[in-house]
């Protein structure tokens, strides 16, 4: 069975922002506490850091962290997360029924992401509270000094302001479960009230509006319009939101779920640029796609453990443990995001550790990878770059859902700085490996420099404490001719084939 992608560096889509690599941590069941923080933990550094985990965070190159939430942000006061910390307060965390000590806030967030030298994407309150809380935090957090917060950090410890960059105004607020959820309107006004304040205390920050929090919502794409009728002008980007899973054990419908998530990012413009064209405005909409992942293996469970009792800090939930044919969604999810790069500039992987997340942290053990890990690393490493317009060429399946389904789904990122093109490519194909033909309509990009292929004995193989038996490994299955390169992609597998020029 044989495909092609056509390259051309002149068929350019857009510059990929470093930021759509970006990740999440929120405080819910141990990704904060176990996960990141465990000063019992025989690798913490003096801070409570694990620095087991911190090893395997830096190894993805996350630009940019979401942080603290999530559900959780809803009915949260940051004010409890600083000072000296045997002065913070216990609190109940509504949205996952859990005891919240307090013991890591927004100051050791600021600590860790400098660790991982990953940007902060901060989420303001706009459940329970709202103007006045937000623009508090933005000058705790950006002013250097002479006001009350700017030196109130500063007793903290923390002399030079922290620049949060990029904020995001509530979440999920269109979503019944939501703590304070609320109408497009009642959102709509006070996202765009709470944006003027928190941009008056510093007029450098961007803002992201929350969109629809799912695909499904009955709301959408109504709530975007509505709302960006009151913060178009005040916000930078809109938020998307999805989780996939393989719910009734189809694999070849499950793998073709990105073309769902195409057609929602398609959408998310449309209105997007329907209020830009109402409103007579020169600015462009951007899309930050701050959760996206694959949840639905232990859902039903965590909802039975969340119904029952208050939950003590650090119980595991939404752990899932990841498959192979998920990490081949996750290939095609973030090919993705690739093909939509001139729109979605920030994306977060949801989340980093332990909580539906690439990296499993054991408590008091050690840390390991997911099968989404990998995906994920090769993306982030050599997804930087121009996005190239994908021409492929792929022999197909019928989806009930979608039709007619590619087999192949890829892309192709030039990198200026290493000289090279990489090409990523899932092949669908559950029985028969492709030969993937990638030719090449300019650029002199013919010596293959790697190409690393994950698969599995079986799709529902995983990774464990025990041993990350499935990995990419390094592929010698390629042959070059004049018009380009072919190399063999196994069935059910994820590909990265990264070209140089054969001047090299």
């Amino acid at each position: 069975m044989n495909a092609t992608i056509i390259i051309d560096k002149d068929f350019q889509i857009a510059r990929v922002d470093d930021r759509l690599f970006g990740s999440f941590v929120e405080h819910l069941g141990r990704c904060v506490y176990t996960g990141i923080f465990e000063p019992e933990h025989e690798t913490a550094d003096e801070n409570g850091f694990r620095s087991d985990v911190i090893d395997l965070v830096n190894a993805l190159r996350v630009p940019i962290i979401r942080y603290p939430g999530g559900n959780f942000v809803s009915a949260y006061n940051w004010e409890d997360g600083i000072g000296p910390v045997e002065e913070r307060p216990t609190r109940l965390d509504l949205a996952w029924r859990t005891l919240e000590p307090n013991t890591f806030g927004l100051n050791e967030f600021m600590k860790w992401s400098k660790r991982v030298h990953a940007d902060p994407l901060m989420t303001v309150n706009l459940g329970t509270l709202g103007i006045d809380n937000a623009r508090n935090m933005v000058e705790y957090c950006n002013l250097e000094k002479g006001t009350y917060w700017s030196d109130l950090r500063r007793t903290h410890g923390i002399e030079k302001p922290h620049n949060i960059r990029t904020w995001c105004l509530g979440n999920e607020m269109d979503g019944p479960w939501q703590i304070g959820h609320k109408t497009p309107m009642e959102y709509g006004r006070l996202a765009r009230e709470t944006g003027k304040a928190m941009k008056l205390v510093d007029p450098s920050i961007e803002l992201v509006t929350c969109g629809s929090s799912k695909y499904i919502m009955p709301t959408f794409p109504q709530w975007e319009v509505e709302t960006l009728e009151h913060t178009y002008d005040i916000a930078d980007y809109i938020s998307m939101h999805n989780y996939y899973g393989n719910w009734d054990g189809n694999t070849s419908e499950y793998l073709a779920l990105n073309v769902e998530v195409e057609d929602f990012i398609h959408t998310v413009k449309a209105a997007c640029d329907y209020v830009k064209a109402k409103k007579r405005s020169s600015k462009t909409m951007m899309i930050c796609f701050d959760e996206w992942n694959i949840w639905f293996h232990n859902k039903q469970e965590d909802k039975k453990l969340m119904s029952q009792e208050i939950l003590p800090t650090a119980t595991p939930l939404l752990e899932e443990y990841y498959t192979h044919e998920d990490a081949l969604l996750v290939g095609a999810l973030l090919i993705s995001l690739l093909k939509n790069a001139d729109r979605v500039k920030i994306a977060c992987i949801a989340q980093l550790v332990n909580v539906i997340a690439p990296i499993i942290a054991e408590k008091g053990g050690k840390a390991w990878r997911q099968t989404i890990y990998f995906p994920f690393q090769h993306v982030s490493l050599y997804g930087r770059g121009i996005a190239l317009e994908p021409m492929v060429s792929s022999p197909t399946y019928e989806s009930d859902r979608f039709g007619p389904v590619p087999y192949v789904e890829s892309i192709a990122v030039l990198s200026e700085e290493r000289k090279e093109l990489v090409v990523f490519a899932v092949n669908r194909n559950l029985e028969e490996p492709i030969d993937l033909h990638v030719e090449l309509r300019s650029g002199n990009f013919r010596t293959v420099i790697d190409h690393q292929v994950m698969t599995a004995n079986t799709l529902k193989d995983t990774n464990s404490c025990e041993g990350e038996i499935i990995r990419p490994v390094h592929s010698k299955k390629h042959a070059a001719d004049e018009r380009g390169i072919t190399v063999s992609l196994p069935k059910a597998s994820w590909n990265m084939i990264r070209l140089g020029s054969c001047k090299q």
